[in-house]
């Protein structure tokens, strides 16, 4: 089962809008919260050391309900589909009553030296969830 992570959150005063809801660029930030987590959780490094950079190419959100200001919610962030050279991250926020708000995606493409490679192999073994992480 390709690798996955859900984090817990209650909507901030910080991320809501004027009408206390949700602030729709305020979403990207978390799903890179969810990407942050989700890497550090398969062990790969989170700084540069491994001499990759990951930029985002594609992003995508749709919104189906409205969070409200203090309401928990549920982010659920997978990998969706591993390419040759990029990774494509899925996710969906869910209300306190697990209906689904909202739902998109995220392509990542894998740098190193400014153009794009294969993901590395132990890289793509943990995302895909066949084992933990361990870079060479």
């Amino acid at each position: 089962m390709p690798a996955s992570i859900e984090l817990q959150r209650r909507l901030r005063w910080a991320d809501s809008d004027a009408a206390g809801r949700l602030h729709f660029p305020r979403i990207f930030e978390l799903i890179e919260e969810a990407e942050s987590e989700l890497v550090r959780s398969i062990q790969w490094p989170m700084n540069r050391s491994m001499g990759y950079d990951f930029p985002r190419v594609h992003v995508e959100c749709r919104f189906i309900r409205v969070i409200e200001l203090d309401a928990q919610f549920r982010l659920r962030f997978a990998v969706g589909k591993l390419g040759r050279t990029s990774i494509r991250y899925d996710y969906q926020v869910f209300g306190a009553d697990d209906e689904l708000a909202i739902e998109g995606t995220m392509t990542v493409v894998v740098l190193q030296g400014g153009k794009p490679v294969e993901i590395p192999t132990t890289l793509r073994a943990a995302l895909a969830g066949d084992g933990v992480s361990t870079p060479a």
